[in-house]
């Protein structure tokens, strides 16, 4: 990373009880996010990719602190997120945004796009109401939708659609970091394509800074500058975008980039397969987590749990079998 950083997260943890019944008190913990720490810069996006339910989601909507942390902390250009009071955080609200999975069930569809896309102008106050009329088209424009799209309700418009006033509600208030968590897994792949380029246009243009959260590594490439790989709550392998798909170093992020298809048949990716399930957050093996699944797993992955060390060019990964300053064992 090159750069001081714009969000820093420091071992950061989110842990929810699991109740037995109605009154039951919290007897174990879903351990979603368990001891994160990573920094990303201004201007940076961040791809972050892990397997469904390992925690991906938890850590974007922590970092804005739409979830409250178990432990941890989360600075915003230096300000610890924490120790912000209610009106200090909504302030701030504006420098930080979200744009969600679902381009169905993210947007009301009882308020027409100007009200949708307009709603964070009039909550922060800004500008009148004809400058916010304003606003709004240029908004719309800037995502490629038509101005008469703004008297218009979300049922009225395509998947691909939708996430694009989805974006541009997001960038009504002028932020400067955006999380785009699984932004383009519910759309088809032709226009997942679209609303990739568009994101990329948009980061450029606006000089924004990114966490881009997807389970697709083919996804991830387009869009990252440094990507970082999470399982079951831990962050196993961060590096720069070619480093990861040139030299990854943690089996997981092997098995991972093995299963991206390839679109010349005569190169055929050799799969990894991984055996069993993933362990449940509730009780993680002891030692790596990925060691049941691991086919290189040694005596020491059982006992031992490997912390995030960085090697060479920035890249760290938490492996006893490949750590990162050494050649690859196959």
């Amino acid at each position: 990373m090159t750069g001081s950083p714009l969000v820093e997260v420091r071992d950061l943890r989110k842990f929810y009880p699991v109740r037995g019944g109605l009154f039951a008190r919290g007897r174990a913990q879903v351990r979603a996010v368990d001891g994160v720490s990573l920094a990303i810069a201004a201007g940076e996006t961040l791809g972050l990719v892990g397997e469904s339910g390992c925690g991906k989601s938890t850590l974007g909507r922590t970092m804005l602190r739409l979830v409250e942390p178990t432990s941890g902390d989360v600075r915003f250009a230096g300000r610890s997120l924490l120790a912000l009071g209610a009106r200090e955080l909504r302030a701030l609200r504006r420098e930080m945004q979200i744009v969600f999975q679902d381009p169905y069930g993210s947007l009301n569809p009882r308020m027409r796009v100007a009200s949708i896309v307009g709603e964070g102008l009039a909550i922060h106050g800004l500008g009148t109401r004809a400058e916010r009329r304003r606003r709004v088209a240029e908004l719309l424009e800037l995502v490629g939708l038509p101005a008469e799209a703004a008297g218009r309700y979300p049922h009225e418009f395509s998947g691909g659609q939708r996430q694009r006033i989805g974006i541009a509600r997001a960038l009504a208030v002028g932020p400067r970091f955006v999380v785009a968590d699984e932004a383009v897994s519910a759309l088809d792949v032709s226009i997942q394509a679209q609303i990739l380029n568009l994101l990329q246009d948009l980061r450029e243009r606006l000089g924004l800074t990114m966490l881009f959260i997807a389970h697709d590594l083919r996804v991830i490439e387009h869009l990252s500058d440094r990507v970082a790989v999470m399982y079951l709550g831990k962050i196993v392998e961060l590096a720069s975008r070619d480093e990861i798909y040139r030299n990854p170093r943690h089996p997981y992020t092997r098995a991972l980039l093995s299963a991206v298809p390839v679109p010349d048949p005569r190169q055929r990716n050799e799969r990894m397969l991984l055996g069993g399930d993933v362990p449940s957050p509730i009780r993680p093996p002891s030692g790596c987590a990925f060691h049941p699944r691991c086919p290189h797993a040694e005596e020491v992955c059982r006992t031992v749990a490997p912390t995030l060390e960085t090697g060479r060019g920035g890249h760290a990964v938490a492996c006893h079998v490949f750590p990162a300053d050494t050649p690859g064992k196959e």
